[in-house]
């Protein structure tokens, strides 16, 4: 149940959706969003470190 709650948190607080937004979502569309923002952040994640290493090597 804690995990709603952080989700539900997490979307509204760095998403900018509001709660009336997330409540109407269908169980399997929550699940797709909230699968296709984490893969987003490791994609985001995986490009810094590449640019972190890139800097890096320059050094």
């Amino acid at each position: 149940m804690a995990n709603y709650y952080q989700t539900n948190f997490s979307l509204k607080k760095f998403h900018g959706w509001n709660m009336e937004e997330i409540e109407n979502l269908i169980p399997f569309e929550r699940e797709t969003y909230v699968q296709m923002i984490l893969d987003y952040m490791e994609k985001k994640r995986l490009e810094a470190l590449q640019q972190n290493n890139i800097r890096n090597a320059y050094l």
